[in-house]
């Protein structure tokens, strides 16, 4: 795996304007070095990954005009979610809005092609690694896959094979049923990317009664996390002596709503038998799939069972970091010296009123 590194104007995207605010002067091909081509490595794979930018771009400058009439809620649900992507995009980059307010009309373009070349190619890299390694967290360590998988070729994987099938098996259909196999394996039985597969869920165990009991805390999503964030070698060992992974490069300290649906996405897709990613592939249906995850975690009136899996994630890979931490036991030491010193603080300020 690779590792990486406000005030709109009034004026729209149509107007000739003389110099670019980034100062991208002549489009000159660009290397991975670029900046922007980092951010939006970063950025698809922490925030929105299935975007065409350029379509982002233009979109977003010229509903940031309409916006000064007419507020985002009066918008369908599909805008103010693309909105919001726009918005986090620019805040994300400082420059980025005086780039695309104040350069050529072609500048809009080409900061969108930058960007999603950076998105694009982290993408990439991510499933030719996560391909190979997957094969590895399917049965536990010391256990070998029977009948074995090829590296290389993923036409013995997806519902082709036990293991595999039993993982992207619909949570709520019994994999163990030879009908319910023959079917999902001939594509009889097809697969829409709101029907969420077991390996979503924790010990690959799906409740009918509890959807959320387990949901987006299976080991397999955990390797496949630290394999992509904090490096291959990270899965097997403390994250935190990981100083070269694309989460230490970035300076990200938590785990993010699209970073996990992203995960989730890549996993699914390498353990289906499709050998070539896309948004369009009607046996993964990541499209649908992606956003069908990144649609729960949005989800205002899951945000009690969000905010709880996010801490738990974040725990879990970024255990050092200070939005990780507990919550201070009542009756613990630390807690009772901590009261103490509030207690004495609280006296000085008195006496000094």
């Amino acid at each position: 795996m690779s590792s990486d590194e406000n005030n709109p104007s009034s004026s729209g995207p149509s107007r000739k304007r003389s110099c670019s605010a980034l100062q991208l002067g002549p489009h000159k091909k660009a290397t991975s070095s670029n900046p922007l081509i980092l951010h939006g490595r970063h950025f698809g794979r922490t925030v929105f990954a299935l975007c065409n930018y350029p379509a982002l771009l233009t979109a977003g400058i010229l509903r940031l005009e309409e916006l000064q009439d007419s507020p985002i809620e009066d918008y369908p649900a599909d805008v103010r979610c693309e909105h919001r992507v726009f918005m986090h995009l620019i805040e994300s980059y400082p420059g980025l809005l005086d780039g695309l307010t104040m350069g050529e009309d072609e500048d809009v373009i080409h900061l969108g092609e930058l960007l999603g070349k950076g998105a694009s190619g982290a993408r990439g890299d991510d499933t030719k690694t996560l391909k190979s390694a997957v094969l590895d967290w399917l049965v536990p360590r010391g256990q070998v896959v029977i009948p074995p998988l090829s590296r290389n070729i993923k036409s013995d994987c997806g519902f082709n094979h036990e293991i595999t099938g039993a993982l992207l098996c619909p949570a709520g259909l019994d994999w163990s049923n030879t009908a319910t196999k023959l079917s999902l394996k001939s594509g009889e039985t097809a697969v829409r990317g709101d029907q969420w597969p077991m390996f979503l869920y924790a010990r690959y165990d799906y409740d009918p009664e509890d959807p959320w009991k387990g949901l987006l805390r299976s080991d397999i999503l955990i390797f496949g996390f630290k394999h992509v964030f904090t490096s291959p070698s990270s899965v097997d060992k403390d994250p935190k002596a990981m100083r070269s992974g694309n989460a230490y490069l970035h300076g990200m300290k938590s785990v993010t709503k699209g970073s996990l649906a992203y995960i989730a996405t890549q996993v699914q897709f390498s353990l289906s038998s499709s050998s070539v990613f896309s948004r369009t592939d009607t046996v993964t249906d990541s499209k649908n799939f992606y956003h069908s995850i990144l649609d729960l975690l949005e989800d205002p009136d899951e945000s009690e069972e969000v905010v709880d899996l996010m801490m738990w994630w974040t725990r879990c890979i970024f255990p050092n970091s200070s939005s990780s931490q507990r919550d201070i036991s009542k009756d613990s030491a630390l807690s009772k010296i901590q009261a103490k010193c509030a207690a004495l603080q609280a006296r000085v300020n008195v006496n000094t009123t």
